[in-house]
């Protein structure tokens, strides 16, 4: 959300600062003790980038009548060339020159363009392009005694905003900060200075008084609120006498400032209060209600609705609408209809403020994928007290823009009795504050912070009561905690000296599958140099269908989060896809593992079962130029003879289907594809993923999965028969070779020969390549690992070793490859 230092300045005297650096040490107080400053902007950039410049020379462009190329300099010894086709460019004229890479206020970044033939870099700009009005029409003439080079802020001594960029998700919780009147009252808190409040009770009973005033107490428009409806109240009055204009300066460069587009005069008041104020409003053509009437109702049929985007979309039956008596006119909370929108030939509208139930409108746009300005600050459980505030603000800011225009009728409302609401009160004490921040704090102090937060406090000895404002009572403050972090986030966290808890601390008694799992990653990050990720077990479709994995294997939520988020994963596969194609854009090869839970639809009602869950060890293994297939296939083996688990790797079977991967997946490499055999039964597979699901994903290199179900540790541990080796006092030797492997031979028996052999020198022996060969033959590349713990081998000893492995494989039908 974007915060405007001048708009802050309507309510509080901030203290002086100058320029960015200045406003960079208010925001990091602000973070401090509010919400997170992301970025600090200056309003206006362009004006650092643009300059004066003289024109010293116009030429005919030789593509195009009507355009010249234009001489000119911009600073001591600078001089450049563009294409211009302004009426008006001449020798000496001064005009403002914006370089490349200078985004203008419409929107655009200058780059360089081929106009007819010849480059141009950079634009001669008009008034119209720098929001600086002008009669000329042609280029912005500056004054001869405009220095060039000088840029147009210095040289215009343009007076311009600071922009704060607020996370959104440090507000999740403040209903009361998505306007800058309430982030106004967290800066005079933080800074210690007054709150100019201009909405104070006298200003709103000037406004009660001039409503009550108008003549007939009969509203055009009459309000009636369904009560199964998510409206928590709607107020509603009309004027007449309206006249749409385009706004005045100043509201179209606050909405500019906070990333508004104005549209016109009555729009333009709607959004400037939503800004101010925090609570959103509609302004209906008036002309548009038939019947002299809106209802607010649930939906009690599906219908296509035109919204004021220009976009159909489809509302459900229980959508809260707003309606005439022959249509819909909005989608409560979230955004209105074209039908029924301000138009410049508007003369009476109708203004609705009104307050919805959080839940619904959240479930309502995210159903829709349409989140918008109103929706994102229902979403956050809004003050329906601070609904009749809006209306007189927005009365205001008409009649200051209209003041020929009139109040028809009384203010109406309808909803729930707002006068019955009781404050919530919660009671503290000095001492318990105290005890919780772990500081001391005088209770003159404690008191300043809550009641400029707008808190009341009573006190009853040590005992204080302390009322909540309705603003922050809604989801923020809701037990005494929450009002120890009021005070404790105003001193700032940073000032509250770190200290090491007195009381004993005992280590937790892990579970099984607890200690499986730290066993894992420990291993896999310190012996295995692999990353972990952590991925959403929600999924979307549409990363489903790029993996190739049928969406209907996986359980569907009800309420989901998002269309990307709306199926619990069926397999690890397309969330480690997804996450090897984030890393493939910055590393040439890489390890990840994950450690997740997999869901499988298992309906089986009686037992109360919707699905399966599992927890599955997932590792990707990625390489730009080779397959790392054995790679993946040795790591795995080490992983399982560190956790004492009997194993055995072998060619696929179709009667040991592995449990972790979709049937008749087509994702699988034909040929790099083993599974893993743990206590006699399938738990694990290793393959390539077919280079089709890699360009899904766009990843270019060769990718290997490898996923083991961890549920085999759920109830017990493997026994750990670790035994502790000293280090070889003596040096060993290693030894690799390449064998030839007919068709339909393994890998993996070539490790059982040579362990056959018992020869007492060889410590290791792994696969470290397999490649093909023409007629279906393959090259088999293994190491040994000689090592003898009590002398120094000899080359005699290595050679007989090596001879006989060699001559064992050559029986089995597997030769030397020359």
């Amino acid at each position: 959300m974007h915060i405007s230092m001048d708009w802050i300045r309507d309510f509080v005297d901030l203290p002086a600062f100058e320029g960015k650096e200045g406003a960079r040490k208010v925001a990091t107080r602000f973070t401090m003790a509010t919400a997170e400053v992301e970025e600090v902007l200056m309003a206006d950039e362009y004006y650092d980038r643009v300059v004066v410049a003289q024109i010293q020379q116009v030429e005919k462009h030789p593509a195009a009548d009507k355009l010249n190329l234009v001489t000119f300099q911009y600073g001591p010894g600078k001089t450049h060339k563009v294409v211009c086709g302004a009426q008006n460019v001449r020798p000496g004229l001064k005009v403002p020159y914006a370089p490349l890479d200078t985004s203008l206020p419409n929107g655009m970044i200058l780059t360089p363009k081929n106009i007819r033939g010849i480059m141009s870099e950079g634009m001669l700009c008009s008034g119209e392009e720098l929001k600086i009005p002008s009669t000329i029409d042609g280029l912005l003439e500056l004054p001869d005694s405009a220095p060039v080079g000088q840029t147009l802020g210095d040289y215009l001594q343009k007076k311009r905003d600071i922009v704060f960029v607020v996370d959104n998700k440090s507000l999740t919780h403040r209903p009361d900060l998505w306007g800058h009147f309430g982030m106004a009252r967290e800066f005079a808190t933080a800074f210690d200075c007054p709150l100019k409040n201009p909405f104070s009770r006298e200003w709103e009973t000037k406004y009660r008084d001039l409503i009550s005033k108008q003549k007939g107490s009969q509203s055009p428009v009459a309000i009636k609120v369904d009560q199964d409806s998510s409206c928590l109240g709607y107020y509603g009055i009309s004027i007449d006498q309206i006249k749409v204009t385009e706004s005045p300066e100043w509201l179209k460069e606050r909405l500019n400032t906070v990333g508004l587009r104005p549209i016109n005069s009555i729009v333009d008041i709607s959004n400037y209060v939503m800004c101010e104020l925090g609570i959103p409003l509609h302004i209906f053509d008036r002309e548009a209600i038939e019947g002299g009437g809106v209802h607010i109702e649930s939906l009690k049929a599906d219908e296509e609705f035109l919204t004021l985007d220009e976009q159909r979309r489809m509302l459900k039956v229980g959508d809260t609408v707003i309606r005439d008596q022959k249509k819909t006119l909005v989608l409560a909370g979230i955004m209105g209809g074209l039908n029924s929108g301000v138009s410049m030939s508007t003369s009476r509208i109708f203004i609705e403020v009104a307050n919805w139930k959080a839940a619904h409108v959240r479930k309502t746009s995210v159903r829709l994928g349409l989140r918008t300005d109103s929706s994102q600050r229902y979403e956050k459980s809004l003050d329906s007290l601070m609904l009749q505030r809006t209306m007189y603000r927005t009365i205001e800011l008409i009649l200051q823009l209209n003041p020929d225009a009139k109040i028809i009728g009384k203010l109406e409302y309808d909803g729930p009795d707002l006068s019955d609401r009781k404050p919530l009160v919660i009671a503290t004490s000095v001492s318990s504050i105290v005890k919780q921040l772990g500081i001391e704090i005088s209770g003159e102090k404690v008191l300043h912070i809550l009641q400029s937060l707008d808190f009341k406090v009573s006190k009853d000895g040590q005992l204080w009561q302390v009322e909540v404002p309705s603003y922050r009572s809604t989801k923020d403050i809701e037990c005494e905690a929450d009002i120890v972090e009021e005070i404790g986030r105003v001193i700032g966290y940073d000032n509250i000296q770190a200290k090491a808890p007195e009381l004993s601390i005992r280590p937790v008694r892990l579970t099984p599958m607890q200690t499986v799992h730290r066993k894992i990653r420990d291993y896999l990050i310190f012996g295995e140099r692999c990353f972990e990720v952590l991925t959403y077990p929600m999924v979307g479709q549409d990363l489903l269908r790029r993996a190739c994995i049928n969406e209907q294997l996986a359980p569907k939520i009800i309420n989901a989060l998002s269309v990307d988020h709306n199926l619990m994963r069926p397999s690890l596969i397309p969330s480690l896809l997804e996450a090897a194609a984030l890393n493939s854009k910055n590393f040439e090869k890489f390890r990840l593992f994950e450690i997740g839970r997999i869901y499988n639809l298992n309906m089986d009602k009686k037992k109360g079962h919707f699905a399966d869950e599992k927890h599955v060890l997932g590792m990707v293994f990625y390489h730009n130029e080779r397959t790392p297939i054995m790679e993946s296939q040795n790591a795995v083996e080490r992983l399982l003879s560190v956790l004492n688990v009997p194993f055995d790797i072998r060619m696929p079977m179709e009667k040991f289907m592995c449990p972790l991967m979709p049937l008749q997946w087509s994702g699988k490499h034909p040929f790099e594809h083993r599974d893993i055999m743990a206590m006699g039964k399938p738990h694990g597979t290793i393959f390539s993923v077919h280079p089709l699901i890699l360009r899904n994903f766009k990843l270019k290199g060769h990718l290997s999965l490898v996923f083991l179900d961890l549920s085999l540790f759920e109830k017990e541990l493997p026994k750990d028969k670790a035994k502790y080796t000293p280090l070889a006092k003596f040096p060993g030797t290693l030894f690799d070779f390449t064998v030839i492997a007919s068709e339909g031979r393994e890998a993996q028996s070539i490790i059982g020969i040579i362990q056959k052999q018992k020869v007492p020198i060889v410590e290791n022996v792994s696969v470290l390549d397999v490649y093909a060969l023409p007629e279906g033959k393959r090259a088999i590349t293994v190491r040994l690992s000689f090592l003898d713990r009590e002398k120094t081998l000899t080359a005699e000893i290595v050679k007989m070793a090596e001879e006989k492995i060699l001559a064992a494989l050559l029986e089995q039908g597997f030769p030397l490859r020359s």
